[in-house]
């Protein structure tokens, strides 16, 4: 047992999230996602029955998320609609992330064929158990430590 430690953050997802380097990305999908064919050779991980916005509070609580790009975070942006559209799924998520000091605008919607693309770089991909179609979000490591006194 751990202290601190969210309990939906299983051994194996806090190994992955520790093996993550700086600008490695990491995606949380929904229950949807072809995440076997577009993960192929990387870690998938499942949290069954957990929605989007409580499995991004449990990663967003010990992963560190880059400040060094203007979008450390992206998400799937819904089908037949346009930025700056967000469902009410991406917004209650966003303002998980919010209370990590995520803004607004460091969240850009990724249309779906462009998202996938992303998707084949990440370093992971956590299958949730979210039903909101569109509820695929790509959160990108920074670092820890003072970065203006190296």
């Amino acid at each position: 047992m751990l202290k601190n430690i969210d309990p939906l953050l299983t051994p194996d997802l806090l190994k992955v999230l520790a093996e993550m380097g700086h600008d490695d990305a990491i995606v949380l999908a929904d229950a949807n996602f072809t995440a076997m064919s577009l993960g192929a050779g990387k870690p998938v991980l499942r949290l069954p029955g957990i929605g989007m916005a409580r499995a991004v509070q449990a990663v967003a609580s010990v992963l560190p998320l880059a400040q060094d790009v203007p979008h450390p975070v992206a998400y799937m942006q819904v089908g037949g609609t346009e930025v700056p559209y967000r469902s009410a799924l991406q917004r209650e998520t966003l303002d998980v992330l919010a209370r990590e000091g995520v803004a607004s605008e460091q969240a850009e919607g990724v249309e779906r064929f462009a998202f996938y693309e992303r998707v084949k770089k990440a370093y992971a991909i956590v299958v949730t158990g979210e039903l909101q179609p569109w509820g695929n979000f790509l959160l990108r490591k920074g670092v820890i430590g003072d970065t203006l006194n190296a």
